[in-house]
């Protein structure tokens, strides 16, 4: 039961609720006697209405509650925005993976393998010669597959970048020439030596050296000279750059994990570091136990 007033004392303040309750009665009561068929109350004079909602919006600043639900507006758009980036990474990765899995599949009779050719996982990389970022992942991706002996093996596909071209093309088909007169062991002394000797940007290794390079690894000048200038492993060059855009190649070095058990599929952009390299392997290796 409400508490009487005492008499000379003056009426309490109202609070956010009892104001709020009197707004109600003075708005809906009307509606409530015409429900009821009784006679209408006087009319409340406007001023007095509008004094009554100044009271409750000040009452309502004055606790911090518009402030709040500003606050909570706020968290609630930014939640939803990082909500809807990160659907949009979580779709790049699944196309990505989806287009990695076109990657041609390893084949002895094709590729240039270093390490086991029936190991259970393979680094695919597709490379630019003139690339400064293929020179120094050069030797990780050697470094990892002698981490795993038996279960890596290192794929060498070829990505000459236009920009680094007429170098880039032209160092892709003379190490093709080399493996024509030495198989992979002289493709990879090959391309070992001009990863090593580059300077990389397009005009790193001169062309002019090509063939003494091949020289100086024992293969004939003159033979080797005449393959290059044939320009007859451009198709070749043209078809690794080609499939390696199909599997979302877009840049060097351009990296795919693959297991050639599940199928399973990673693209590893970048020269990426060891470690990370070798974390990746070793989930894979997990995976596929599981």
């Amino acid at each position: 039961m409400p508490k009487r007033r005492e008499p000379g004392k003056p009426w309490p303040t109202p609070t956010l609720f009892s104001t709020t309750l009197i707004v109600c009665g003075l708005l809906f009561h009307p509606l409530a006697e015409a429900e009821e068929a009784a006679p209408a109350p006087a009319a409340v004079d406007q001023e007095t209405i509008q004094r009554i909602k100044q009271e409750v919006m000040n009452e309502l600043l004055e606790e911090g509650f518009l402030e709040k639900q500003i606050e909570l507006g706020i968290q609630n758009y930014i939640e939803k925005q990082q909500a809807a980036q990160q659907a949009v990474k979580a779709e790049q990765a699944r196309a990505r993976r989806e287009k990695a899995k076109k990657v041609r599949r390893v084949s002895a009779d094709r590729d240039h393998i270093y390490g086991d050719p029936d190991a259970q996982i393979s680094l695919i990389e597709y490379s630019d010669f003139e690339c400064p970022y293929c020179k120094r992942f050069h030797l990780t991706a050697k470094s990892l597959v002698d981490a795993y002996p038996g279960q890596v093996n290192w794929v060498y596909r070829h990505f000459p970048l236009s920009f680094h071209n007429p170098g880039a093309q032209k160092q892709a088909e003379a190490s093709e020439c080399a493996y024509e007169q030495g198989g992979d062991e002289v493709f990879w002394q090959y391309t070992d030596a001009v990863y090593a000797r580059t300077k990389s940007g397009g005009k790193g290794f001169p062309l002019d050296k090509l063939t003494p390079l091949a020289e100086e690894l024992g293969l004939d000048g003159a033979a080797f000279q005449d393959c290059v200038d044939s320009g007859r492993y451009a198709a070749r060059v043209k078809e690794d750059f080609d499939q390696g855009r199909e599997a979302g190649i877009t840049g060097t070095p351009g990296n795919i994990l693959l297991h050639n058990g599940t199928g399973e599929a990673r693209l590893e952009a970048g020269a990426q570091p060891l470690q990370t390299l070798k974390k990746k392997v070793d989930e894979m290796l997990a995976s596929s136990k599981e």
